[in-house]
């Protein structure tokens, strides 16, 4: 918030819930104001000379204390009410003066807290502040001069007694005014700086949601850019296949009945692919995404992605499991990104001394499974970059993601990709056998 959008800022009304509290305040120091002032009369302590009728009494009580029911909607009006009738209710004797004190003090602290028109507001306090202060200079030059004769005989102190009586209560009244002033003024200060979080807290949210967006579709534009990689190299094979069987079509019908089903196979693969890449292009054209096309990688060169964990001091295992299958390239690469980003965030992240990557080839799908025994806090962000990325790759192919925090400490990358439209051999379920298993030990 600049400077001049501070002064500009304008508290909001109180709720409807304040307002019924200020009703129920209100009433209650009321109705505490008249056992006050019954006690008062009661023990004879008519301190500011002879008092005026019961009735008027009540009245001065009365319209001291009630008006703070309002004290939060009209804090401007309310104050000059309590203030008007504070100092009638003093120059006509009525006993109740503490209650009302605490009237003024709050009508003073309201304005500051809540008057929406901070120059009023400032103009306002100071006024009334220096009219009491004024009243109260009346008020002793009248006293003063009704003193009766040996009425400070039992003062020792070195002040006279009646400068000291007048000093300390100029003392008290400084610190009662003062204080409501100064607690005015930090409550509007809180309430501003209290609005200042919010509205950054909600331009941070914007701020990560447009983050997220951004890296949604950054990460779109680079499968689909793999994915067109796919789609164009099998349809380079099926024109390469078409012009041998082209070629051998008179003299060897086996060859050219090989390279036809050659094209069968590369041209179901790529509708396959270039219908995963449209779903991609489906919400990511037309958003200025320029991200630029990472190396090429497929699950041959997960082995790397270990060594490069062994090398950063970690004890990394590479385990293989099932019957290997001639992967889809889109396929091969999303598990092998997958797997880049999760030994990544565990080299950056994690804490961690153990890291075992496995992959699994079941009997319709294909799993990378990516586990450390580094520290939790802090990584259970869904919303990272990171995660987005893989989450990304996973949804294009319809496979399921998991990613948290393992029951028996550390954490988990889990990636499931299906392979009803894979190519090569595949096995029954459940034969998980080992095929590799590559234990490096720590540098």
């Amino acid at each position: 918030m600049t400077e001049a959008s501070r002064e500009e800022w304008r508290r909001p009304g109180p709720t409807a819930e304040q307002r019924r509290n200020d009703l129920w305040i209100g009433l209650a120091v009321t109705a505490l104001a008249l056992v006050s002032l019954t006690l008062a009369r009661s023990a004879g302590m008519f301190l500011l000379g002879p008092p005026p009728s019961g009735l008027e009494q009540l009245f001065w009580t009365v319209a001291v204390t009630l008006p703070l029911v309002w004290r939060r909607r009209w804090p401007a009006a309310i104050l000059l009410v309590i203030s008007v009738a504070f100092i009638a209710a003093q120059a006509r004797s009525a006993p109740e003066t503490q209650l009302s004190s605490g009237a003024l003090f709050s009508a003073l602290y309201s304005v500051g807290a809540w008057s929406s028109n901070r120059r009023l507001a400032r103009r306002l306090r100071i006024g009334v502040i220096v009219t009491m202060f004024a009243w109260l200079g009346i008020s002793y030059t009248l006293v003063a001069q009704n003193i009766p004769p040996g009425a400070f005989s039992d003062a020792v102190g070195p002040v006279p007694p009646v400068l000291a009586a007048m000093v300390s209560g100029v003392l008290v009244n400084g610190l009662f005014f003062g204080f409501a002033y100064f607690f005015g003024e930090t409550s509007w200060v809180a309430a501003r700086r209290e609005h200042e979080l919010r509205e950054q807290a909600e331009e941070l949210r914007r701020s990560q949601a447009e983050a997220r967006e951004r890296a949604v579709l950054g990460e779109r534009v680079r499968i689909a850019r793999e994915l067109h990689d796919v789609v164009a190299h099998h349809v380079s094979v099926m024109g390469v296949q078409a012009s041998a069987c082209r070629r051998v079509f008179d003299r060897d019908q086996d060859k050219a009945r090989t390279a036809l089903t050659a094209i069968e196979q590369s041209a179901r693969t790529a509708v396959d692919e270039l219908r995963r890449m449209l779903g991609v292009l489906r919400t990511s054209t037309s958003t200025g995404v320029d991200a630029a096309p990472p190396a090429a990688g497929g699950v041959e060169r997960i082995g790397e992605l270990v060594e490069r964990a062994r090398v950063a001091g970690l004890t990394a295992t590479l385990g293989v499991y099932g019957d290997t299958v001639a992967l889809p390239e889109s396929v091969s690469q999303a598990a092998y990104r997958v797997t880049q980003e999760a030994v990544t965030n565990t080299l950056k992240h994690a804490g961690a001394g153990l890291l075992d990557v496995r992959v699994r080839y079941l009997a319709r799908e294909v799993e990378v499974d990516v586990t450390d025994d580094g520290r939790t806090g802090g990584r259970t962000n869904t919303e990272g970059l990171g995660l987005i990325g893989m989450r990304e790759r996973v949804t294009a192919h319809d496979g399921d993601l998991e990613v948290g925090p393992r029951a028996g400490g550390g954490w988990r990358v889990r990636a499931r990709f299906p392979l009803a439209s894979a190519a090569g051999t595949r096995h029954q379920p459940g034969d998980e056998r080992l095929l590799t298993a590559d234990r490096v030990g720590r540098a």
